[in-house]
């Protein structure tokens, strides 16, 4: 078989392959997707059930009260209330008549015992063990297909209803397995015909499209044959015997031949492309490249935070013209262009404590003569590539928290429940026993109920973190988001003698974000200034746009925070306050991220310094498309904004 027959072979069956495990992947997770809605459809259902039952029994009690204070005079007072109430009944009717998936609809006792069902051959009989419906929807994608698809089965969807704390009705819906097969099947069947054809029209367009591309092998082949003719003197290059025909044999040997005259020339940039590598994995490197007669032809963004100069002013200037001597940077540059040798990282300390390095490439003609033809330098800020580095950190510690949050809810409810319930009959038995010796074990119950709610709020907080969060993306002028929350904790501000200053730009800032969860973000900074000055004290508000950034710092002169727990303050759950919860840092973090922003963290717990406090910046993407007229439209709304707003 021929190399090229081979290749267009091998092409359609790779995406053959490819285009089938899609497809599976694809009909697996619209099979997911649609049990997600099935469940939370009946457990809507399941829920109005719930608020009709608590109805009946509030009307029912009311209306016919029990005989007595005993417990059985309750309990058959609730019955009565439940199989007497019509609307109940008629409303439990209804959701198995129009909901296509539902086969029963029941309302059990705390034991068990059925009280009021759409099968009325359950009436006041010992309702049966039935698999959760949230449990196939947690499971696996083998584990649904065999629910859906396998032995016909009841699933169970419950709603508690609690007397005292403790569960006393129970709303029970039957989902049938058979029914949600019969609802699926339709578009399944669709889908699984679609994917088919995709896998079968893939397969046809990879192999036609593999045959015309190697159409031109020919082409190339001589093409390559006559660059290799020119750089060996004009000598044809040998022919192998066993190539033949094939023309992609005779290009890879060609190719071949290429490769070796490539590699003599590759080692004189091997430098350079490390540098540029370099360069693209982080934008906050400064690079400048300059000419053979150091005049700047390339200066990128990031220069401007290093020379407090935008870029655009620095091209075409001489080198004496961009760095002076009489800085510390300037002279470092300086001291490197005048040795005539490469520098890589060398450290530099700036006037104002920041540490750079700076590393210089010299760039040659590539003939292996001394000419110049070019230099690049490249600034780096290396506090800022260690924030970086821990914002990655932090980054990954709450991805890490939350996928682990997102399971607890389920895991651990489920054990509560149960012993909830062995609370209740161990309470029972206790009543029967002797008083004199079951005080203390009495009161050990009591504290494991109340232990037991604990955990339960723990885990509830937990499930709400790790939650998706809905945004409502639209544009608006963060001077005005800033603006609201100012106004929203003035009166507290006041009260705790905290001056707030703000300092904002005449021109619109334009952002697109969803205002209430920034405003959320926004409150939570200010309420954490306003808690670490108990004394009072000012509090600037600063915003301003960076590049294509819009920037807000929030800084208050309160006590700092020790350098040892910095890198812990977004971490959920940590808090150093006797009564805080250690989530609205951890939650202002999530919201900067889900915006595509960032959040900086500078702080000085120094009592001593005359700077102590702490300031955070966040920055928000500006939004696109937002020019002359935008911002003339949101200054026309919003109103223009001085430099010295005091709150």
């Amino acid at each position: 078989m021929r190399l090229k027959t081979k290749l267009v072979v091998s092409a359609t069956g790779l995406t053959f392959a490819i285009v089938l495990i899609l497809s599976a992947l694809f009909v697996s997770e619209l099979l997911r997707q649609r049990i997600e809605q099935t469940a939370a459809a009946n457990d809507v259902l399941a829920h109005e059930v719930w608020l009709m039952t608590r109805q009946a029994v509030e009307t029912g009690l009311r209306a016919q009260p029990p005989l007595d204070k005993t417990d059985a005079a309750f309990q058959t007072a609730v019955t009565n209330a439940l199989q007497s109430n019509q609307p109940l009944i008629d409303g439990m009717n209804m959701v198995v008549r129009y909901s296509p998936t539902v086969q029963d609809v029941t309302v059990t006792d705390a034991h068990g015992l059925t009280l009021v069902s759409t099968d009325p051959d359950t009436s006041d009989q010992q309702s049966l063990s039935r698999m959760s419906l949230q449990s196939v929807q947690a499971g696996s994608i083998a584990s649904q297909m065999k629910m859906v698809f396998g032995q016909p089965r009841v699933l169970d969807i419950v709603q508690v209803l609690d007397r005292n704390g403790k569960p006393f009705l129970t709303v029970h819906v039957g989902v049938r397995s058979t029914f949600l097969r019969a609802s699926y099947e339709p578009w399944l069947k669709d889908a699984l015909i679609f994917a088919l054809l995709a896998a079968f029209a893939a397969m046809v367009a990879a192999g036609l499209l593999a045959n015309v591309a190697l159409q031109p092998i020919e082409v190339i082949s001589r093409k390559l044959e006559s660059l290799t003719t020119a750089a060996r003197d004009a000598l044809p290059p040998p022919r192998e015997k066993d190539s033949g025909n094939d023309a992609v044999v005779r290009v890879s040997k060609t190719i071949d031949r290429l490769g070796e005259q490539i590699r003599s020339t590759e080692a004189g940039y091997t430098a350079l492309q490390a540098n540029l590598a370099q360069m693209l994995d982080t934008l906050r490197d400064g690079v400048l490249l300059f000419t053979a007669d150091d005049r700047a032809v390339m200066v990128s963004d990031a220069v401007a935070y290093f020379l407090n100069t935008s870029e655009s002013e620095l091209v075409g200037k001489q080198l004496e013209e961009i760095f002076e001597p009489g800085t510390a940077l300037g002279a470092a540059v300086l001291r490197a262009f005048a040795g005539g040798r490469q520098v890589s990282a060398e450290g530099v300390s700036l006037e104002d404590g920041r540490q750079v390095q700076i590393s210089l490439d010299r760039i040659d003609d590539g003939l292996g003569g001394s000419s110049k033809m070019g230099t690049l330098l490249t600034l780096r800020d290396t506090e800022s590539a260690l924030q970086l580095g821990q914002e990655l950190e932090v980054a990954r510690r709450l991805g890490a928290i939350g996928r682990l949050t997102a399971g607890v809810g389920h895991e651990v409810k489920n054990p509560i429940n149960a012993m909830v319930v062995h609370l209740e009959l161990l309470r029972s038995k206790l009543a029967s026993g002797d008083a004199s010796g079951l005080v203390g074990a009495q009161r050990h119950v009591d504290i494991l109920a109340g232990e037991m709610q604990r955990l339960d709020r723990v885990v509830q907080t937990l499930a709400d973190f790790s939650r998706p969060m809905e945004l409502h993306l639209r544009e608006h002028d963060l001077r005005k988001v800033v603006r609201a929350v100012t106004e929203l904790t003035a009166a507290e501000m006041l009260e705790n003698q905290v001056e707030v200053i703000v300092l904002a730009p005449t021109d619109p800032l334009v952002v697109r974000v969803d205002a209430e969860l920034v405003r959320q973000a926004l409150l939570n900074l200010m309420l954490n200034g306003m808690q670490a000055m108990p004394s009072g004290g000012k509090m600037r508000v600063v915003i301003r746009r960076e590049h294509s950034f819009a920037v807000v710092e929030i800084a208050d002169e309160g006590e700092g925070i020790p350098p040892e727990l910095l890198p812990r303050i977004f971490e959920l759950y940590f808090t150093t306050k006797a009564k805080g919860s250690g989530i609205g840092l951890a939650m202002t973090y999530r919201i900067l991220q889900m915006h595509g922003g960032a959040m900086d963290v500078r702080s000085n717990a120094d009592a001593r310094s005359p700077d102590r406090g702490t300031t955070f910046t966040l920055r928000l993407p500006l939004a696109t498309g937002a020019g002359v007229e935008g911002r003339k439209a949101f200054a026309a709304e919003t109103g223009h904004q001085g430099m010295g707003e005091r709150v």
